[in-house]
């Protein structure tokens, strides 16, 4: 069996992929039109982009924001992530600022899951990560490679180091550039799923080539798969309306 996650009523490696949603917006106005978007329709996650709000330089911002995410969206889990722009993101921040805006978004207990670069400078991101769990906080540790699908043995290689640098859930993105390379993707998703992980794991294609990735994690082993409701946070996402569709589809049992 697999192992699972339980973060809130969400059990996370079990059954269809967990939908998360993004938030993208810029500006409180844009992350409220997000908010009652999401409270419209029925997600598992939400995950709040926040290297993409145009004031994440100031913490305390952050924070009275992040508070009142969390009011409006009561039990549904939160995850917190800055993406950096190696990594895909909209901001730059130099790593001591980035530390602390963690720290002090892991102090709030306002999230559930927090994600953090596999490749962060491993001081920084081991200590976040032992940071987080003290206060109860689940990890996930990332890759985005926007540039190519790396050889499968070297997807396994991530996810397997995530693993052992104690994440919760181990997450991967690819581009891919041929049909293939999502082949490349699935098939080292399903050999990590049967053979290495331990965790809950998430992968994906991205872009039009990808789609295929963020609706067969059921059969593959992606536990989480993401959709947009306003804007999409990463090239393929599709809108949670299709995409809900398309995990009944794919779906090993149709009353889960």
């Amino acid at each position: 069996m697999d192992k699972l996650i339980q973060v809130r009523d969400v059990t996370i490696g079990q059954g269809k992929p967990k939908i998360c949603v993004p938030i993208v917006g810029r500006t409180l106005e844009e992350i409220n039109v997000a908010l009652e978007k999401i409270i419209e329709n029925e997600v598992d996650l939400v995950e709040w982009r926040v290297d993409l709000f145009n004031q994440v330089t100031d913490i305390s911002i952050v924070i009275k924001i992040l508070e009142q995410i969390k009011s409006k969206l009561e039990n549904i889990p939160i995850i917190f992530t800055f993406r950096t722009v190696n990594e895909g993101g909209n901001t730059s921040l130099d790593l001591c600022t980035y530390k602390a805006l963690y720290q002090a978004v892991i102090e709030t207990n306002y999230i559930d899951l927090i994600d953090i670069e596999l490749f962060l400078a491993s001081s920084i991101r081991d200590e976040l990560i032992d940071y987080a769990k003290q206060n109860n906080i689940r990890v996930i540790l990332s890759n985005h490679d926007f540039k190519q699908t790396p050889p499968k043995q070297e997807i396994i290689h991530r996810l397997t180091l995530a693993q052992e640098k104690s994440a919760d859930i181990a997450k991967i993105a690819v581009m891919p550039k041929t049909p293939a390379d999502v082949l490349v993707l699935l098939d080292a998703t399903y050999i990590m799923k049967e053979k290495h992980a331990q965790i809950p794991i998430i992968t994906m294609a991205m872009g039009d080539l990808g789609i295929l990735s963020r609706m067969t994690g059921e059969i593959f082993g992606s536990s989480v798969t993401f959709a947009s409701i306003t804007e999409s946070s990463a090239p393929g996402q599709m809108n949670i309306k299709e995409l809900k569709e398309m995990l009944d589809t794919f779906s090993l049992n149709k009353d889960k």
